[in-house]
């Protein structure tokens, strides 16, 4: 809706006067491929507001999907009632506080409009070549919220927009354009990894089908491993990258590279700064605001046992609270507040997707049923009658000394928050729209040394619900049939 181009108010009048109710601006369309392209001239005229009203009415009665672009030198009135109309209202600005002083005056005058009553603005931050956005923090002191989305290697204006058409956009641009397309067009996808300790590396094989298949994720949220993994995801590492990275703790003496003991164990026998250090490696000092792709990460408030949703702040600091596991790490204290694993609280983390809006919900959940404890229960048994044929000394000793050993002190733990969790990621999986579960009888929650086995495990699973998946993805939502109105008035509703 540019104020110096296209139709003017005078063209309005067929509002009143509609043939066989048909849509009054068919001469002015544009045919652009699968979408139709209306261009309107307004002014500041009072008389304007009441047209637009009706107009906005009668093209949501005539098509499906109602897209409005207001330039931001539109009259203000055009503004308003575009807002007041729209079931999502997007403010395109740059980085820059000239522009962000426009959107707060634009907020103000909104919101005096609507007698005061707040309004529902997203901000979408367009970056520039190399542009990084500001922390959260600041963002909120400078406009009273965070950026809603950032639009990375944006071109400068509109016409530089349209420039690109003909050629090449930016990958990280045309990947943040779709995703911010599929918002308004409200069919995100959203990915929630479990918890599950090393058992959940089949998180990597999940990602490298998504990838390899061409499925995109909007949003990701993850849990303890889940959000260890969905933390190097959302920074731009592929799944090849991060197989890499699991790799490199293979072997019998791998899981020795994440210890940093803690002495005396008081609270814990790890202090988790090497694992800390280990990510920071692959993703630096980076925030939450400045990930590519929008990732949520859960943690347990230790004093009240509530759980606590990080996408703000330091990346790495929030990761290493979601996988402080009970007794086996030292609390994490981030602001004052103690945290533990996420798992404790939220295990599968498919509400804080939903919660965020997102409508389509992909669920890898590592957390075992009661019944899959038993058949493995029963694998372990097969095992182990098989090594008292002929005694060994030194699984005899593992048993006394390591405290990792079945039935020792760690194990005893961790199957005590499995036994809370399970119930809970269960009722989790109900809510999602695909719920893969890459499970192994003979698996084990510390077995970092064979991160292929799990790897493969989670492609496999991936792969037999390709279709479901893609299914998913590919859904197109009813489409609501319009009906004709019995009488012509009605048509201005």
């Amino acid at each position: 809706m540019p104020s110096d181009a296209g139709a003017t108010a005078k063209v309005w009048s067929p509002l009143h006067s509609l043939p066989n109710n048909g849509f009054a601006f068919t001469d002015q369309l544009q045919h652009l491929g699968g979408f139709e392209r209306l261009t309107l001239r307004v002014t500041n005229h009072l008389a304007e507001r009441p047209f637009l009203s009706a107009f906005f009415g009668h093209c949501a009665r005539h098509f499906d999907q109602v897209i409005i672009l207001v330039d931001a030198d539109a009259p203000r009135q055009a503004l308003a009632e575009a807002a007041a109309r729209s079931s999502a209202t997007y403010v395109l600005a740059q980085q820059t506080v000239d522009s962000l002083f426009e959107f707060n005056q634009l907020d103000r005058e909104l919101r005096a409009a609507r007698g005061g009553v707040a309004t529902d603005l997203k901000i979408v931050l367009c970056l520039a070549h190399g542009e990084v956005p500001q922390p959260a923090e600041d963002f909120v002191k400078q406009i009273g919220q965070p950026a809603h989305l950032n639009l990375r290697e944006s071109p400068a204006s509109v016409d530089a927009l349209h420039a690109h058409c003909g050629g090449v956009w930016p990958v990280a641009f045309k990947f943040d354009l779709r995703r911010f397309a599929r918002e308004i067009g409200r069919c995100r996808i959203g990915l929630a990894l479990s918890s599950g300790g090393a058992k959940g590396l089949a998180h990597i094989g999940v990602l490298q089908v998504l990838e390899e298949n061409g499925i995109e994720v909007d949003v990701v949220a993850g849990t303890s491993m889940g959000a260890y993994i969905g933390a190097l995801w959302a920074f731009g590492h592929d799944g090849q990258f991060i197989e890499t990275k699991a790799r490199e703790l293979e072997g019998k003496w791998g899981l020795l590279k994440l210890i940093d003991p803690a002495f005396p164990p008081r609270r814990g026998f790890i202090h988790g700064t090497a694992i800390q250090k280990r990510l920071e490696r692959s993703i630096g000092e980076a925030r939450f605001e400045q990930l590519p792709r929008p990732l949520s990460v859960v943690t347990t408030r230790f004093d009240t046992l509530e759980r606590t949703v990080f996408s703000v702040g330091k990346v790495s600091s929030a990761v290493l609270a979601s996988c402080a596991i009970p007794s086996v790490f030292v609390p994490v204290r981030l602001d004052g507040e103690n945290y533990i694993d996420g798992g404790v609280s939220d295990p599968l983390p498919v509400d804080v997707l939903r919660e965020a809006g997102v409508e389509r919900v992909i669920a890898v959940n590592i957390i075992p049923t009661s019944a899959f404890l038993r058949c493995a229960r029963e694998h372990e048994r097969e095992q182990v009658e098989e090594k008292r044929r002929g005694f060994s000394f030194l699984h005899l000793l593992n048993q006394q000394v390591n405290y990792f050993a079945y039935g020792n002190i760690l194990d005893v733990t961790q199957r005590a928050v499995i036994g809370g969790q399970i119930r809970a990621a269960e009722d989790a999986c109900r809510q999602a729209d695909v719920v893969l579960r890459p499970l192994a009888c003979d698996s084990r929650w510390h077995d970092f040394s064979n991160p292929g086995k799990y790897i493969s495990l989670g492609r496999r699973v991936a792969e037999e619900n390709l279709a479901d998946i893609k299914q998913l993805v590919n859904r197109k939502e009813p489409i609501h049939e319009h009906e004709s109105p019995h009488h012509e008035l009605a048509a201005t509703a």
